[in-house]
């Protein structure tokens, strides 16, 4: 079977040809610039009516773009087969297997797409069961208000005689606990059911800005120029916030201009065509620090980087204030990573710039570069206590023989599949872990 384009590159290929910009052709198949940049970079699998809307927008048949489509079976198979021990010999025969046996083949590929599908819900339910204030408060609320049914039914089920007045007060007190029990089932089953809206991916004033990053694409336009204003952006993608949310972002939106004054934006683009995403390159480029250098890297366009960077910063307390996660390296929401991250080592040794080739536990075909450092929040002053912040960036490594030691990490310690991680924190739901069975 010979090998072929994938549809992503083709994509790219016809996008180029027409003089279309990426944000254009992202805004006309109603995706963000973020998602299309991931298809073109073959990281997104790609059909029906998306694939349809983006031939549309090309003026082409969508045939041309998914002829040789048995390249994306190839790279399913590749990446199934990187996560075992299989010898080299081995790997360099999956087109052999392909053609010989198809019908096996893209079972094996089909069996693959489910267990990353089925990944990706274990971490999203895992990540919503811990951190989701709503679903802690309503679970709270239920079993409270069963212990309190339980306990007034086992003094009426008790032998001898109560007498009429406290068997009213008890029976009434059951009949109301029940009503409230039945309020908070029927709440908590319909915000369960609203799981995939828009509200309930918002109900933290995090989670809210989270979305609002998430919907510009972590970029500003309106905030790249010298007469940007912050109160205007932010009362236009604000409208719709809490009030607590509100200040959040304008927070970090100021932060978002003063990083932008300091790089600006075409001379930012100039440096990374010569360095790639290099931090370090770009702070010395402009005289700046690197967290600045890092922060600026993220908000870049998707065209303005070969492949995109993630991002995650945190307090002195460990706590997440911003998170831009790659789709193969997932952030957790509000709680705290892997604590092998070098995002908490950071915090350790500020101004220390930490370096390390990472594989998230159970996405072994990734690899990512992780550079870290931890510095003030702000100038110290004389007798002060000072605060620090960590940042890491997040760039995606190629499979390349090197004898850098690559670091195996996880997400969370509840879905890592690390039985002998010797920082855990909390048993896992994956596997049996070291003295898991007492």
């Amino acid at each position: 079977m010979p090998r072929d384009t994938l549809t992503g590159s083709r994509i790219r290929e016809r996008r180029v040809m027409a003089g279309i910009k990426q944000s254009e052709l992202a805004k006309r198949a109603d995706i963000s610039p973020s998602y299309l940049n991931l298809i073109e970079h073959n990281r997104r699998r790609i059909g029906g009516k998306l694939l349809v809307d983006i031939a549309y927008a090309l003026g082409v048949e969508p045939t041309s773009l998914t002829e040789g489509a048995e390249t994306a079976l190839l790279a399913t198979l590749r990446e199934a087969a990187s996560e075992t021990d299989l010898p080299a010999e081995e790997l360099s025969r999956v087109e052999e297997f392909a053609g010989r046996f198809p019908g096996w083949a893209q079972l094996l590929a089909d069996t693959q797409r489910k267990v990353e599908t089925l990944q990706r819900s274990v971490e999203t339910l895992t990540d919503r069961m811990t951190h989701d204030p709503h679903l802690a408060a309503s679970l709270h609320e239920m079993l409270s208000t069963v212990t309190a049914i339980r306990s007034a039914a086992s003094i009426l089920a008790e032998p001898g005689d109560i007498e009429p007045e406290w068997q009213r007060r008890f029976n009434r007190n059951i009949y109301e606990d029940s009503a409230r029990l039945a309020d908070t089932s029927r709440s908590l089953a319909q915000y369960l059911e609203e799981v995939d809206s828009e509200a309930s991916e918002t109900n933290a004033p995090q989670d809210e800005i989270d979305a609002v990053f998430q919907q510009a694409g972590f970029h500003f336009p309106m905030l790249e120029t010298a007469e940007a204003d912050v109160d205007s952006v932010v009362a236009h993608f604000g409208a719709d916030l809490s009030q607590s949310a509100r200040w959040l972002l304008h927070l970090a939106l100021t932060r978002y201009r003063q990083d932008a004054a300091k790089i600006p934006l075409n001379a930012c683009a100039e440096v990374i065509d010569r360095t790639g995403a290099d931090p370090l390159a770009l702070a010395d480029a402009f005289d700046t620090d690197i967290p600045t250098a890092m922060r600026r890297l993220a908000q870049m366009p998707d065209e303005g980087l070969a492949d995109p960077v993630g991002l995650a910063i945190c307090d002195g307390a460990g706590v997440t204030t911003f998170r831009k996660p790659l789709p193969e390296f997932p952030l957790p929401r509000l709680g705290a990573g892997c604590s092998l991250w070098p995002l908490y080592r950071a915090l350790t040794r500020p101004m220390l710039v930490y370096s390390q080739l990472l594989e998230q536990s159970s996405r072994a075909a990734s690899r990512h570069r992780a550079i870290a450092v931890a510095q003030p929040i702000r100038r110290g002053k004389l007798g002060e206590e000072v605060h620090f912040e960590s940042h890491m960036l997040i760039v995606p490594e190629p499979r390349t023989n090197t004898a850098e030691p690559v670091h195996e990490v996880g997400l969370t310690c509840r879905i890592c599949p690390h039985p002998d991680c010797e920082v855990r924190r909390e048993l896992s739901i994956l596997v049996a872990t070291k003295g898991q069975n007492f």
